[in-house]
């Protein structure tokens, strides 16, 4: 499991370092693609594997499926770590997240998400207030 929220900044060669608190989990060699919100999302080699067996079981001739396929899968590249544990951010990834410089590096259960850090402090300051809300109504059936 990957928690916690860490800043970083991009160098002059586009590379972030990977915090030490995530890098055995993650292993090596792992995967960065193009998350949901505007920031990206890195996954292990073996939660990668997993994803791509849930896309294989959806019905290929569904156009959102094919539509979310390329998009998700065109954003996706193979990484692999430094000695140093920094790793390089494709252009367009960086372009996609609207990363420059400083970013945040947050573990998301799964997976590891990378901000801008304008974007998350947007994205906390949207939705800080209807936190409490949004735990209600996703465990409201589940008792925690």
């Amino acid at each position: 499991m990957f928690m916690g929220e860490y800043c970083h900044n991009l160098d002059d060669k586009s590379r972030i370092v990977v915090p030490a608190n995530f890098r055995f989990e993650l292993g090596d060699k792992f995967i960065i693609a193009k998350g949901i919100e505007k920031c990206l999302y890195i996954y292990s080699k073996n939660e990668w594997e997993s994803i791509v067996s849930k896309f294989n079981s959806l019905p290929f001739t569904r156009k959102d499926v094919r539509t979310f396929m390329r998009v998700f899968f065109a954003g996706a590249n193979n990484l692999e770590m430094d000695k140093s544990g920094r790793v390089v951010i494709a252009s367009n990834l960086k372009e996609y997240a609207n990363i420059k410089k400083e970013c945040v590096i947050i573990g998301a259960n799964d997976r590891i998400e990378v901000w801008a850090k304008d974007e998350w402090e947007n994205f906390v300051n949207t939705y800080q207030d209807k936190i409490s809300d949004i735990a209600e109504n996703l465990f409201e059936d589940v008792s925690v």
